[in-house]
């Protein structure tokens, strides 16, 4: 599947800051399940822009500017996705799988999720992946797709308690009940083709990973309850959301910030022309 890809950031301050830094992970790499042919990153300013990769090897790009009123970020390109069954393959793997059972703040699981955690594990029966699969089904049925109630900071045991989120709420509890059931997991940011036809989002997606035996990794989009396809483009990884978000800095002075995050995601083929959407959910 060629996927056609472009994320845009506005940030707006009124009166302007006196300077910003962002950090950046909006370029995907390649792996077995996709190629990128095509990709950049524009900035509105004449924006110092430097590129280095990250621990988990995510390329990262750092925008240092002095006072600003507004300042757009775009990456957009064209990334060749296959469909692997949901197990990652060919990636550079830096750390051994056990590092990705470090808890964070935003991926600690409360009681009621340890609760609900040694009831899946009590049926699984030392079976990794099929405890995965139920954690997945699970994990989707007991949380409603809500903007209203979380944001960014909002933790896993919080989001849970309230049964309601989006795609990063889901990704963190699935990864607080992984780990919580001795699996290492790990956050990813990216994006995925819907199935309704909407070719323009209000955000990037998110999913997990989870570590199995003899498989490898393997991508678990609890928000869709389906394992990662070829309608997902994989771009960032991290223990939670901080530390794979598309863009996270600060600001100094100014006064009121707003942001404005544009997403499309659309299939082209190879002539580029837009085609029928992805048969899996939104």
């Amino acid at each position: 599947m060629r996927l056609r890809i472009s994320h845009s950031t506005t940030y707006r301050y009124a009166p302007a800051a006196t300077g910003v830094i962002q950090i950046l992970r909006m370029t995907p790499g390649s792996h077995d399940g996709q190629y990128v042919a095509e990709w950049q990153i524009d900035v509105s300013t004449d924006s110092r822009l430097d590129m280095h990769e990250d621990a988990f090897g995510n390329v990262t790009h750092v925008i240092t500017h002095g006072a600003i009123e507004t300042l757009a970020i775009t990456a957009e390109g064209l990334i060749e996705t296959h469909d692997t069954g949901g197990v990652l393959k060919g990636t550079d793997e830096r750390f051994p799988p056990s590092l990705f059972l470090r808890g964070t703040p935003l991926t600690a699981p409360n009681a009621a999720m340890a609760s609900f955690v040694r009831e899946l594990s009590a049926e699984s029966d030392d079976d990794v992946l099929g405890f995965l699969h139920t954690l997945m089904t699970q994990v989707n049925e007991h949380m409603t797709f809500d903007e209203d109630p979380t944001n960014s900071g909002t933790s896993a045991a919080e989001a849970f308690a309230l049964k309601r989120g989006v795609c990063q709420d889901y990704a963190h509890i699935f990864i607080a009940c992984a780990r919580a059931g001795g699996v290492p997991a790990r956050f990813v940011s990216g994006h995925f083709l819907r199935s309704d036809g909407a070719v323009h989002q209000q955000a990037a997606h998110a999913w997990a990973e989870a570590f199995v035996p003899d498989l490898g990794w393997v991508g678990f989009d609890a928000a869709n309850c389906i394992c990662t396809t070829d309608a997902h483009a994989r771009v960032a990884i991290g223990l939670d959301y901080l530390g794979a978000a598309p863009v996270r800095g600060t600001r100094y002075g100014g006064g009121l910030e707003t942001l404005e995050v544009r997403v499309r995601v659309e299939q082209v083929g190879r002539g580029g022309q837009s085609q029928s959407q992805s048969q899996w959910q939104s």
